[in-house]
């Protein structure tokens, strides 16, 4: 649920990653892709404590390794250097020997000690970098404090997505303006625990890595971790925040007055990008919301949003705008979640279809219509508790056959 309060939490239009203060971005075409901008960089004027969630594949990338490593050192990271093209994943000892080099080209760039240094990467699996190509990025790299400079990383993070993914929010902590700002990519491969799609969330607030840590996992369980474009879960990919204490408050815990603010403008971020990734599925043409309420607990609640929305059978009859419920209840029916048939209502839109285990009367035209929408919303009422959830995914379409037909070539 958003809920932006006025002078506490409040969304920045046009913010980006650099909104924060301190932080520096760039990308560049190093060559790694045909023509697009795939190589980029994040950069914090001082150390900033971190918190970062990966994929749960078994077969994690590189990159995440050597991240993983970077912060078990110090908890702390100043560059963030990303690739777009390929992968590096299932590439053996010399795929993460690469990766380790490409932390230390950029370590050297910025004059910063190797464990500030986080690596990323997506892409095609399987292939070795280019590391001349990635030499080239890490000595010919520019990083700047403007919009342009954010676009132009966010453009180089991009793989089949078709647009850019931002999100910014802005809270108050002991009466001064604390700025969360955050980007993202994914299109395909979206099914995270955690994650499946690339996250970079920076903010200027005085924070641990420990309470960061926490804050976004949260975060993400009520975000990232609620959306579905295909069932498939990436090797590369994860979300990494960056707080580097500019704006100088009480640092943050959870039993600071302001806490909430902070939680929540947070979790607004990953929810912004969560649902654009969701909407920019892979020949998408809508965003699908999915709103369970009246379940035994809040756990139930989101995996049942989460079967529905992730159904393939529901994903087609949404593409069609046909307003065939039984497939919403078929997808209940094996979820996993203890309910009563009898006691559940199902509503397309505003329109009751469902109820109390008998079909309801509707006008099919009318729905079919509602369904044309770009953000079509499903709600499911169980009776059952107070337990409630949420999830994003998108419709299934020709053209996801056809992108990932030929993703290689």
């Amino acid at each position: 649920m958003k809920l932006v309060k006025e002078h506490t939490v409040k969304p920045i239009k046009g913010g980006t990653i650099l909104s924060p203060l301190g932080y520096k971005a760039g990308g560049m075409h190093t060559g790694l892709r045909y023509a697009k901008k795939d190589f980029g960089v994040i950069y914090s004027e001082k150390p900033a404590q971190c918190g970062a969630v990966y994929t749960q594949s078994h077969f994690q990338a590189a990159p995440l390794k050597v991240t993983q490593e970077s912060i078990s050192q110090s908890h702390k990271l100043q560059a963030i250097v990303v690739n777009s093209a390929i992968a590096n994943a299932c590439t053996g000892e010399q795929g993460l020997k690469d990766a380790f080099q490409t932390r230390e080209w950029i370590a050297k760039r910025f004059q910063i000690p190797e464990e500030y240094v986080a690596v990323a990467s997506t892409g095609v699996i399987g292939e070795w970098l280019p590391m001349g190509k990635m030499e080239r990025g890490c000595n010919e790299i520019q990083v700047e404090a403007n919009m342009g400079a954010a676009h132009s990383f966010q453009q180089a993070i991009l793989t089949t997505d078709t647009v850019e993914k931002t999100a910014c929010y802005q809270v108050m902590i002991d009466g001064k303006t604390v700025t969360i700002g955050g980007c993202g990519k994914g299109s395909g491969m979206i099914h995270p625990n955690m994650a499946t799609m690339l996250g970079f969330i920076t903010t200027d607030a005085t924070i641990s890595s420990e309470v960061l840590q926490n804050a976004l996992k949260t975060a993400i369980d009520q975000s990232f971790n609620q959306i579905t474009v295909d069932g498939e879960t990436s090797t590369n990919d994860m979300v990494i925040s960056l707080a580097n204490g500019m704006v100088e408050h009480e640092a943050l815990h959870e039993g600071h007055p302001d806490w909430s603010h902070f939680q929540e403008g947070l979790t607004l971020v990953c929810e912004d990008l969560a649902k654009q990734i969701a909407r920019d599925g892979e020949g998408a043409t809508k965003l699908v919301e999915v709103n369970v309420t009246g379940a035994h607990s809040h756990q139930e609640a989101n995996l049942l949003a989460k079967k529905i929305v992730g159904s393939n059978l529901v994903k087609t009859a949404l593409f069609g705008r046909d307003p065939n419920w039984g497939r919403i209840v078929g997808a209940m029916g094996h979820s996993g979640v203890d309910l009563n048939p009898h006691h559940c209502d199902i509503c397309i839109g505003d329109t009751l279809v469902f109820s109390n285990g008998t079909p309801q009367p509707f006008d099919g035209e009318e729905v079919s219509q509602y369904m044309q929408a770009e953000h079509v919303i499903i709600s499911v009422t169980l009776h059952g508790g107070e337990g409630i959830g949420k999830a994003w995914g998108c419709d299934l379409t020709y053209d996801y056959v056809k992108i990932n037909a030929s993703y290689r070539t």
